[in-house]
């Protein structure tokens, strides 16, 4: 990964709001697990009392997606994605701004044996995640078991940005920006495991429409190029809060049979099916929040 370019300075005021934002990270990575689940929980719901758009957005992904849920179920499925995804962001700060060491004992990890295999095979592996409000906090925990690089978005504030990686980059090997696709190729060949998640829309460019929740998805094709110039196994892994809101599951499935195909599509559609089944374990804690269904097929008209 090319070395980053910072200010010289973030003393900046324009920065001062950066900086309290990542101390109350700080301080909420050490507040009691009650207070912390409290907290999350405000958060939630003040997020989906303001932000009226994000709230319409994740309401028409859930009309969409579970039309046969009645009225009051999705308007209760909406508030209670808010609550997972506020609980979300205090995770997020417990797994940048702890050691995962201190949380072993309440995480439980299913189906180790099929990564352990496909990392035997010594082509390097592909992880397929997915955009959970548990995903930093899964990846802090699942780094106690397997070490992993991670395909990662930067954000567009340089303080932020640096905050975030030096705290990705001690949880993983490497943390690799979704535009290197040299890098993430290199790593996987060299042997590593690299865990992404091609669960959100980057447009009709880089994309194939396949199905998730009977609609037709723009779903990005990388899964199967990077499969196809590594000749790596693609494993799928969920990662989930269980319902004592205190302890979490990881589970790990064994890696996609033939794949990639000659058909993208058809890859597609198999990387959608995983991923619509480990939605529906834990719909309320996936990240209702973006629009999933912004790129229509030809003609289509858009549902945002």
């Amino acid at each position: 990964m090319s070395k980053k370019e910072y200010p010289r300075s973030f003393a900046h005021p324009r920065y001062w709001g950066t900086w309290l934002a990542i101390g109350a990270m700080y301080v909420a990575a050490w507040l009691p697990w009650g207070v912390k689940l409290w907290v999350g929980k405000i958060i939630g719901l003040l997020a989906w009392r303001f932000a009226k758009r994000r709230r319409d957005i994740t309401a028409t992904n859930l009309a969409l997606c579970f039309p046969e849920k009645s009225a009051d179920e999705q308007r209760k499925l909406v508030k209670d994605t808010f609550i997972a995804n506020g609980i979300g962001l205090v995770e997020t700060a417990t797994g940048w701004c702890r050691k995962a060491e201190g949380f072993r004992h309440r995480v439980a990890y299913h189906g180790q044996e099929h990564l352990a295999h496909a990392k035997a095979q010594g082509k390097g592996v592909l992880v397929v995640g997915i955009h959970f409000s548990t995903l930093d906090l899964g990846g802090a925990l699942h780094s106690l078991f397997f070490p992993a690089d991670v395909v990662y978005r930067p954000h567009n504030n340089p303080l932020f940005e640096r905050f975030m990686t030096r705290a990705r980059s001690r949880i993983f090997g490497q943390a690799i920006d979704r535009h290197d696709l040299r890098g993430v190729v290199r790593r996987i060949k060299a042997g590593h495991i690299v865990w992404y998640s091609p669960d959100q829309d980057f447009g009709r460019d880089v994309s194939v429409f396949a199905p998730l929740f009977g609609q037709q998805a723009a779903t990005i094709r990388l899964t199967s190029k990077i499969a196809r110039m590594t000749g790596a196994p693609v494993v799928p892994l969920m990662f989930h809060r269980n319902p004592d809101n205190r302890t979490y599951t990881i589970e790990c499935l064994p890696a996609f049979e033939n794949f990639p195909s000659r058909d993208e599509v058809l890859d597609a559609t198999r990387v959608n099916q995983f991923i619509e089944r480990a939605i529906r374990k834990h719909p309320e804690q996936y990240l209702w929040l973006h629009r999933r269904f912004k790129t229509r097929p030809e003609g289509e008209e858009g549902f945002y």
